[in-house]
C-alpha cells in the first residue's frame, strides 16, 4: 500500500472491486427487465412495508454519513463533509416519509397524507444525484487547490444543523405547503402519470449527469460505488414510468431497489474499510518488528567494533595486557553472535516458520500476487505485463516463502516506478524453463534502476537507497530462495529500470 493512499477517498479500486460493482449493476437491470412485464399486476397491500423499509434505510444511511464525516474529518474535505451531509438528508427524510405514508400509521398518514408521501420521495429521488454533482465539484476543486497542504476546516456541526433544518423546510412544504406543489397520486394508489413522468426523466438526466462528473475524476473506492448506486437511482426511475401504482408488483420492487441503491454504498463501505485498516495493521506491525530488529542489530555491531579496537589497542601498546585483549575479544564475538541471532529471528519471522513443501504452479502463484497487489499497481498508474510460459512446470517449495518473496520484488519495483515522473510505468514478469530442473522468473521494472556497483550490495542486510526502507526485504527473500536451492540475483537495465532474476529448482528440496 502506497503511503499517500490510506483511505476510501483516495485509495484506487481494483479490477476485482470493478467487476463486483458491474455485476450489482447487472443484478439490478436485469431485475428491472424482469419486472417490467408484470410491474403493474397487482399484490398484497402490506402496511408493515415501508415502516420496516424506511427504518433499515435510516440507519444504513446514518453508519454512511459517520463514516464520510470520519474521513472528512482526516482529509479535511469539503467535498466529503457535503456528501456526508446529503446522506444525512437522505436518512431523516424517512422519518417523514413513514409517518406520511397512507396505511403505515393511520390510514391517511399522520402528518398530512395525499401527496406528501410522493413529494418527500421526490425530494429524496433528486436530492441524492443533486448531491453527488457538489461532490465531484468539491472533489475537483480540491485536487487543483491543495498541493498537498490540509485543507479547510470542514465545519461539520454546521452541516449537519443545516441539514436538519432543510430537512424540516422539505417536509413543512411537502405536508403544510402541499397545496403549492402539483400533484403525483390522484387517489390512494393511483398516480398522475404526466407528472411523474417528468419527475422520472428529471431524476434520470440528474443522475447521468453526475454519474458524468464521477466518470471525469480520477475515481476511487467510493466513487465506484457511488455509481452503482446512481446506476440504481436511474433503474428505478425507469421503472417507475410504468410502475407508479402503489402495492403493485413493480411498486414493491420499486421500493426494495430504493433500499438496495440506499444501503449498498453502507456494506462497500464497511467491507472496504475493514480491509483497508486490517492491512494497515499488519504493515505498521512489520514496520515496528524490522525497526526494533535494525536497532537491535546496530547496537550489536556496534558494541563489536568498539571491543575489536579495544582489543587492538590492548595488543598494541607498548606493554601489550593479553588477558584484557581476549576479554575485549571475546565480547566482540559475542556482540557478532548475537547479531547473527537477530538476523536469524527476523528471517525466522519473514518466513513463518520451517519449510513446508508442496507442489504448485508458479505461474499461478505469480498472477495471485499480482492480484493481491492489483490496488498498489493502479494506484500508481503501473501497467503490469505477464509473459508466463504455459508449459512451465510446476515446483516443489514452500509456496507461502515463495510468495513472500514475489510480494518483495513486487513492491520493490512499485517503489522504484513511484520515485520516476517521466516515461513509461510498466512491470514485465517473464516466466522460462531452464532444462529440466529449474525455472526462471524475471522481473522487470522502467524505474530509477540500480546504481553501478549496488547490483549485490542491495542484498546485504540493511543496506537500502529508500528513505524509509530498512534494507532487509532482498536480504531474507535471497536468504529463502537459497534455502530452496534456488538463486536470486540483479541486473540493471538497458536504458533505466532494473531486472530481478529468481531461478528454483523443479525437484525436492536441498538438505538443510
Amino acid at each position: 500500500m502506497q503511503q499517500d493512499q490510506l483511505g476510501l477517498f483516495d485509495t484506487p479500486p481494483g479490477r476485482r472491486q470493478i467487476r463486483l460493482s458491474l455485476a450489482v449493476v447487472a443484478a439490478l437491470f436485469a431485475v428491472l427487465l424482469i419486472t417490467l412485464p408484470v410491474r403493474n399486476r397487482p399484490w398484497l397491500e402490506i402496511d408493515a412495508f415501508i415502516p420496516v423499509l424506511d427504518s433499515m434505510m435510516l440507519v444504513g444511511e446514518l453508519i454512511v454519513a459517520a463514516m464520510l464525516y470520519a474521513q472528512a474529518g482526516v482529509y479535511r474535505s469539503r467535498a466529503l463533509t457535503f456528501l456526508a451531509a446529503s446522506f444525512v438528508f437522505q436518512a431523516l427524510l424517512v422519518i417523514p416519509h413513514a409517518l406520511t405514508f397512507p396505511g403505515a400509521f393511520t390510514s391517511q398518514g399522520m402528518l398530512g397524507g395525499g401527496n406528501a408521501t410522493a413529494w418527500i420521495a421526490v425530494f429524496r429521488r433528486l436530492g441524492f444525484p443533486i448531491s453527488v454533482i457538489g461532490y465531484a465539484w468539491l472533489k475537483h476543486r480540491e485536487a487543483g487547490d491543495r498541493a498537498g497542504t490540509l485543507g479547510a476546516d470542514p465545519k461539520i456541526a454546521f452541516t449537519i444543523f443545516a441539514t436538519a433544518a432543510l430537512v424540516a423546510l422539505c417536509t413543512a412544504l411537502s405536508t403544510i405547503g402541499q397545496g403549492l406543489l402539483p400533484p403525483i397520486f390522484v387517489n390512494r394508489t393511483e398516480p398522475n402519470f404526466l407528472n411523474l413522468a417528468l419527475i422520472n426523466a428529471l431524476a434520470i438526466a440528474l443522475s447521468l449527469g453526475a454519474m458524468t462528473m464521477l466518470m471525469r475524476l480520477r475515481r476511487s473506492v467510493l466513487d465506484v460505488w457511488l455509481l452503482v448506486a446512481l446506476s440504481g437511482w436511474v433503474i428505478q426511475s425507469l421503472l417507475n414510468f410504468g410502475a407508479g401504482v402503489r402495492y403493485s408488483i413493480g411498486w414493491y420492487v420499486l421500493i426494495g431497489l430504493m433500499m438496495v441503491s440506499s444501503l449498498v454504498v453502507m456494506l462497500a463501505l464497511i467491507a472496504e474499510s475493514n480491509r483497508l485498516y486490517a492491512r494497515l495493521a499488519l504493515a505498521t506491525a512489520a514496520r515496528d518488528r524490522e525497526r526494533d530488529a535494525r536497532l537491535m542489530s546496530k547496537d550489536a555491531l556496534t558494541g563489536a567494533i568498539a571491543n575489536s579496537l579495544a582489543s587492538l589497542e590492548w595488543v598494541t601498546r607498548d606493554q601489550p595486557d593479553a588477558a584484557k585483549a581476549r576479554k575485549a575479544i571475546s565480547a566482540a564475538i559475542d556482540d557478532g553472535n548475537r547479531t547473527a541471532e537477530v538476523l536469524k529471528s527476523i528471517g525466522s519471522t519473514f518466513a513463518a516458520g520451517p519449510i513446508t513443501p508442496s507442489e504448485f504452479s508458479l505461474n499461478e502463484l505469480v498472477r495471485e500476487t499480482a492480484a493481491f497487489l492489483d490496488r498498489e499497481l493502479a494506484g500508481e498508474k503501473v501497467a503490469l505485463e505477464l509473459t508466463l510460459d504455459e508449459e512451465l512446470p510446476g515446483i516443489l517449495a514452500d509456496r507461502t516463502q515463495i510468495q513472500r518473496v514475489l510480494v518483495n520484488l513486487f513492491t520493490n519495483a512499485i517503489e522504484s516506478l513511484s520515485a520516476t515522473r517521466r516515461g513509461p510505468r510498466r512491470i514485465s514478469v517473464r516466466s522460462t524453463p531452464l532444462g529440466d530442473e529449474e525455472v526462471l522468473v524475471e522481473f522487470t521494472d522502467t524505474g530509477v534502476g540500480i546504481a553501478p556497483g549496488d547490483e549485490t550490495r542491495i542484498f546485504d542486510a540493511f543496506f537500502t537507497t529508500k528513505a524509509a526502507g530498512t534494507g532487509l526485504g532482498l536480504s531474507l527473500s535471497r536468504r529463502i530462495v537459497e534455502e530452496h536451492g534456488g538463486q536470486l540475483w540483479a541486473s540493471p537495465g538497458a536504458k533505466h529500470g532494473a531486472t530481478f532474476h529468481l531461478r528454483l529448482p523443479r525437484g525436492a528440496l536441498p538438505a538443510l
